[in-house]
């Protein structure tokens, strides 16, 4: 911050604004930080060094500062050509910025500079919705203008621990009723359900979308009825995988894997991301009877193969609760100190006979039947040198 306000205190007016504002006064730490500045951000942004990213039609540009990423911004009003369009953008006071924004507890802004520096402006009514922990639009329009907006409701719904004031649901429920989601480009509704998807609690973040629709909305079979299993398998998974592909794969189990691939692509998933999805909702519930049959730690091991460990979360929530917990908190993590090195310099040619032995001395150690190197190598050689004779056999 040091660095920003010795760069802006000479310039036109500028302000931190929207949810950073909204956390400092919750007394929550700021994920980012937003500057709106009343007139022009290029000598702002060239004066921070090279931007990550800015759009030249909106006047918009991210920079990071240390570690904070910091999105500044024209300060403008917006229009929209029709319902879901990107809006139309003119220079304006702060106080119309404010306006346009989604929610008035996002509509306060602190100034940084200038004769006003230390002067909050809000919207009509934001401090006191803040106060009262209460989610309100600006204007009746708000969510057929901008329908990812009922999508950012719910996380911030979900997030704060606010509630949504009895007007906004209304209009909420009216938009999702004509379909206004249908209206938005399908990469933007994605970017608001991975936002969702990346909140502290996903599962909470994604069940909210059902009392509005808003989960069949963006696809029927889509949605989380209840919390369970999802609840369950991100307890399991803890803060080993990715937390928001396997609440978004269970959230899509209900959809047949075609159908899925193609959502998931439309809204804007990256390829890993996707397959990843793809992969936990396809092999959780197939693996969750076999790693509930198994009972030695080498056959938990030779259930989950090449399972992604979201997906072994998932069968653990699937009935297979006991055996899931020991391979993420336990087995997983067991190595072997040997490699194929070690039985190329003993005379196996390379091969598949390197891997054979290799699963075997695994096998051997995390059954306890081997405690030492010594031990894994000659359980490797001895599975290594005898695989032409399994392979035939």
């Amino acid at each position: 911050m040091a660095r920003l306000l010795s760069i802006v205190r000479d310039g036109p007016p500028a302000f931190v604004v929207g949810g950073t504002i909204r956390d400092l006064l919750l007394g929550l730490d700021p994920l980012d930080l937003d500057v709106v500045v009343d007139g022009p951000v290029n000598g702002i942004v060239q004066a921070l060094g090279q931007p990550l990213r800015a759009h030249g039609q909106f006047e918009t540009a991210t920079v990071m500062l240390g570690e904070l990423r910091c999105d500044l911004a024209r300060s403008r009003s917006e229009t929209y050509a029709r319902p879901g369009a990107l809006p139309q953008v003119r220079p304006a006071p702060i106080e119309e910025d404010l306006l346009r924004r989604d929610f008035t507890v996002n509509a306060i802004a602190l100034s940084i500079s200038g004769g006003r520096t230390g002067e909050l402006v809000s919207a009509p009514r934001a401090l006191d919705d803040l106060g009262h922990g209460r989610l309100r639009v600006l204007h009746r329009l708000s969510f057929r203008d901008d329908p990812t907006r009922l999508l950012r409701m719910v996380r911030y719904a979900t997030r704060l621990q606010f509630a949504v004031d009895a007007g906004t649901y209304a209009l909420a429920s009216d938009a999702v009723a004509i379909a206004a989601l249908r209206t938005v480009a399908a990469p933007r509704v994605g970017a608001e359900l991975r936002l969702l998807a990346a909140e502290p609690d996903p599962v909470a973040a994604l069940a909210a979308l059902a009392p509005y629709g808003l989960d069949a909305a963006i696809e029927l079979g889509f949605g989380l009825d209840g919390r369970e299993p999802a609840a369950g398998a991100l307890a399991l998974l803890g803060r080993s995988g990715d937390r928001g592909a396997l609440a978004l794969a269970v959230a899509s189990l209900e959809i047949d894997e075609a159908d899925r691939a193609q959502l998931l692509d439309g809204l804007g998933f990256d390829a890993r991301r996707r397959e990843l999805i793809a992969e936990i909702a396809r092999s959780g519930p197939l693996l969750a009877p076999r790693l509930r049959r198994a009972r030695a730690a080498s056959s938990i091991a030779a259930a989950v193969a090449r399972a992604p460990v979201e997906a072994v979360a998932l069968a653990g929530a699937l009935g297979a609760g006991d055996n899931a917990r020991r391979w993420i908190d336990q087995l997983r993590l067991v190595t072997l100190s040997i490699g194929g090195a070690d039985l190329i310099a003993a005379g196996v040619p390379g091969g598949p006979a390197i891997g054979a032995g290799l699963r075997a001395a695994l096998a051997a150690k995390l059954d306890g039947r081997v405690g030492d190197r010594a031990g894994e190598l000659a359980e490797a050689l001895r599975a290594a040198r005898a695989w032409p004779d399994r392979a035939d056999g």
